[in-house]
């Protein structure tokens, strides 16, 4: 696969995810639920809008020295983290939010067949190509955790926790 073509798949990858999010924000009942699909529908489109430029930029120049791919949420670390915390805090279950679950479960699908594109791609493109989709398989494994670690917190906890407690600088 060559660079172009990979970041024309990249784009059709983050069109995926990003639907499934807007689709989970339609379905949610749960406030803070729409809240994180938002959050993360928003994040996609950024990659779409990222992975469209990047396609602009190799056709004109054939390079990739773009600005660097930010995201709003943290590293899956400091969200397995941030979990672990919120567990010692609570001692009951409150609710099902059996939609949200299901929402959930797609986009953690989406989320991971996003990752194995980009982990495949790291393995096979060019450096240029291998640095792009280095930092994309880096904040997509990012959106897996958030979506493991809601899934986690509904499943054991019976509620959802806001992103806004894991914000970091961007970067």
């Amino acid at each position: 696969m060559t660079v172009a073509e990979a970041i024309k798949t990249g784009i059709l990858y983050e069109k995926k995810v990003h639907a499934t999010y807007l689709a989970a924000v339609k379905r949610a009942e749960d406030p803070i639920a729409r809240k994180v699909f938002v959050t993360l529908a928003d994040e996609e489109q950024g990659h779409v809008n990222y992975l469209e430029s990047r396609l602009s930029e190799w056709q004109k120049d054939g390079r990739l020295a773009g600005e660097k791919l930010r995201t709003v949420l943290p590293a899956a670390e400091r969200i397995r983290g941030g979990l672990k915390r919120l567990r010692s805090q609570v001692a009951q279950r409150k609710g099902s939010h059996a939609a949200e679950l299901e929402s959930l479960r797609q986009a953690l699908a989406a989320e991971e067949e996003t990752s194995a594109f980009y982990r495949q791609m790291v393995r096979e493109l060019p450096p240029a190509g291998q640095e792009l989709f280095a930092r994309f398989l880096e904040i997509e494994d990012g959106h897996a955790a958030v979506v493991q670690a809601e899934i986690d917190s509904v499943n054991k906890m019976g509620f959802w926790f806001d992103l806004k407690e894991f914000d970091l600088e961007l970067g």
